[in-house]
Parts: C-alpha cells; sequence; structure tokens
C-alpha cells in the first residue's frame, strides 16, 4: 500500500513527537518555571516589606498553636517565652553559601502564647558529614528576635545517625510528633546575636532569576514544534509533487500500442 506523504509511519511519528513536545511545553515545562517565578517574585516582595517594616509581637500573626502565616513570611517578630533545651532536631543536607550545613532546630513556648519551632542557626559538618558539638540554648526566659518562614514540605522520613535525631526539609507536621509537642504551622529564623543563636544565615538576594525567560521560551517552542512538522509536512508533498511532474519528461512521449502489439503479448511472438 502506497501511503499519502503526510499518512507515511515515519511523519505519523514525527507527528506524534512534536505534538507530545507541544503538550509538554504548555502543560508541564512552561507553568514550571512560570510558576518558581510567580514564587521568587511573591518571596522578593515579602522581603523587601520586611525590611522596612518594625518588628511586632509573633502572636499578632501566630495567636494559636494551629496558626501559620504564609503572607507573612520574612516579617521580623519578637517573642518572649523559653527554649524546650532537651529538645533539638538537626536539619540535613542543607546548602549554605556553597556549603554544606546543618540547621539546628529547638521548640520555643512564647508566653501567653503557642509553641513555635525555632531554627537557631546552622553549623558545619566535621569529617565528612559528622555532626559536631553544638551549643545548647539558654534555659529560662529570654526574648528572641526572628524572622517568620513557611513550613517546607517533607518528601523522606527522618533518620537518626550519629545519635542525633535528623530531617530533610523543615515540616513542622513531621517535626511536631517527633518534638512531642504542638508546633504552629510557621516557624521562625533567628536573626543575628539573639539568645541561643548560632551561625544565622542572611537574607536572600533579592534576584528574579531566569525563570520568567525559560518559560517563555518553552511557550515558544510549545508554538514552533507544531509549526516546523506542518513546514516539513508541506515541503516533502511539494517536492515529491515536483517529482512526480518531473518524470514524464524524463522518460519521454510514450509510444502508442499497436494492435499486432496486443496480439503478440497475448500468443506470443512467431519467429
Amino acid at each position: 500500500m502506497k501511503w499519502p506523504a503526510w499518512l507515511r509511519p515515519g511523519w505519523i511519528a514525527l507527528a506524534v513527537v512534536a505534538l507530545a513536545f507541544a503538550y509538554l511545553c504548555f502543560t508541564v515545562l512552561a507553568p514550571w518555571q512560570l510558576g518558581k517565578n510567580t514564587q521568587t517574585s511573591r518571596e522578593n516582595q515579602q522581603i523587601s516589606e520586611s525590611v522596612q517594616a518594625d518588628p511586632v509581637p509573633v502572636t499578632d500573626f501566630l495567636p494559636q498553636q494551629d496558626s501559620a502565616a504564609p503572607d507573612a513570611q520574612w516579617r521580623r517578630v519578637t517573642a518572649t517565652g523559653h527554649y524546650l533545651v532537651d529538645k533539638q532536631i538537626l536539619a540535613r543536607l542543607r546548602v549554605i553559601e556553597g556549603e554544606a550545613a546543618y540547621e539546628v532546630l529547638t521548640p520555643f513556648v512564647v508566653n501567653d502564647g503557642p509553641t513555635v519551632l525555632v531554627n537557631r542557626g546552622y553549623v558545619r559538618p566535621v569529617q565528612g558529614s559528622g555532626v559536631p558539638d553544638i551549643e545548647p540554648a539558654p534555659a529560662g526566659e529570654v526574648t528572641l528576635s526572628a524572622r517568620l518562614r513557611d513550613s517546607e514540605t517533607a518528601s523522606r522520613a527522618p533518620l537518626n545517625e550519629g545519635g542525633s535525631q535528623q530531617v530533610y526539609s523543615i515540616d513542622t507536621a513531621q517535626l511536631a510528633p517527633l518534638f512531642g509537642v504542638p508546633l504552629t504551622g510557621s516557624y521562625l529564623q533567628l536573626t543575628p546575636d539573639q539568645p541561643g543563636a548560632l551561625t544565622v544565615r542572611g537574607l536572600p538576594h533579592l534576584d528574579a532569576g531566569p525563570f520568567l525567560s525559560y518559560g517563555i521560551q518553552w511557550i515558544a517552542f510549545g508554538i514552533l514544534a507544531p509549526i516546523g512538522l506542518g513546514y516539513f509536512v508541506y515541503s516533502e508533498v511539494k517536492a515529491r509533487r515536483r517529482d512526480r511532474a518531473a518524470r514524464p519528461a524524463e522518460d519521454g512521449p510514450e509510444q502508442p500500442v499497436t494492435v499486432e502489439d496486443k496480439l503478440a503479448d497475448r500468443y506470443g511472438r512467431r519467429r
């Protein structure tokens, strides 16, 4: 069977690949990059607003134990209360300033308020991935200055290594049962020179990143893929038609068939 040029198996396979690629561009790749751009822009705006805003009591944003403040991330807050000094968990595989680090997490009971998770800062691993000696949080009542942070989403189970409980994400929902105490949905990241603070990571740089341009590029690729397929099909069909039109002229005019030739073809030519 002779397939039309646009229905031949090779072209069908190419069309499937091109359309599948375009579908992925519009439904997965472009939304992924544009979503990251939206998230980065939102975070940059929150950081800019937090720098100019005065600190407020943490209970303004986290009044109850089940509170969370996703719209107030990076806002500066103050909290008076006490650490649960016998409870500590490490967030592992963190990358800070291009190097590996452990972030130290301790619950903090706010006076007349909820129990919040406090990120006290980070320490560097020793001898590869070993946990160094960590200065404990101070006992007794203290007042902290910190920034609100959104809880992360845990993707892996916690583990116990080198005698310390460790997690891969700062997810308050995962950490609460590990500590054995309830925690708010948002947590606190200490600012420098606070009671219990270790080496504190600074604010992220206000950089929008390349996500918007990447998203636009994937949209452009999704548009160009079917257009390119159509152009190649059109070129192929046009070339084949040109070849068919040129073939009779190359073979010369067709000779008429005589009655003698027909009889000879039927009964065989006699010598």
